[in-house]
């Protein structure tokens, strides 16, 4: 079938000055997802979720760190193979917030509207009825707040790979290793 007749090709130009060994693995497209209003692509590398406009292919409209403080880390991530994970990511009903996976069973959601993000934790504790997430944080040195937790004590066998939005409803699906949790109602209380 000929159905596809026009090509669109969209890449972000690499800065020659920051070009390394891992460049091209932390660069590599894990997951692609048309927002529900069809104009633009979310796609998600090792370091990053990206928006892109479908009539603008020469550079992403938006750009969102995930876990850039990971960034130091790579040698040890290629190691163990981490690098190599593949995370996805999702759209709220509305495209106005992004959610995708990290390390130590935590979630990331980026309102586009607002430019605030949020780190969330999947866990037992958070799953009890009517628990309220609380945001978390991750540091990479110097003072830390009580609940913040340091890079080096992430867990990388508890990773988020695997998210989902309900189309209509504020309801989220969160995949971690071998547990489901589903978040509703107030989990974007935070973004809003």
């Amino acid at each position: 079938c000929n159905c596809f007749s026009k090509f669109s090709f969209y890449e972000e130009p690499e800065d020659p000055s920051n070009r390394s060994f891992f460049s091209e693995i932390i660069s590599s497209v894990s997951d692609v997802k048309f927002s529900h209003s069809g104009r633009y692509m979310l796609t998600r590398d090792y370091l990053t979720v990206k928006v892109w406009d479908l009539n603008m292919e020469t550079k992403p409209v938006e750009t969102y760190q995930v876990h850039d403080y990971l960034r130091s880390k790579l040698c040890s991530l290629y190691e163990n193979d981490c690098i190599f994970d593949k995370f996805e990511c999702a759209w709220n009903g509305s495209d106005s917030v992004i959610m995708t996976g990290a390390y130590n069973n935590f979630f990331r959601m980026f309102d586009r509207n607002t430019k605030r993000d949020v780190t969330l934790e999947a866990s037992r504790e958070s799953s009890k009825p009517r628990a309220i997430l609380k945001p978390r944080r991750v540091c990479v040195g110097g003072k830390r707040r009580k609940d913040d937790i340091s890079v080096d004590s992430l867990d990388f066998t508890k990773k988020i790979l695997h998210t989902a939005w309900h189309p209509t409803e504020n309801i989220i699906a969160i995949a971690a290793t071998n547990n489901l949790y589903i978040f509703q109602d107030k989990v974007n209380s935070e973004m809003h």
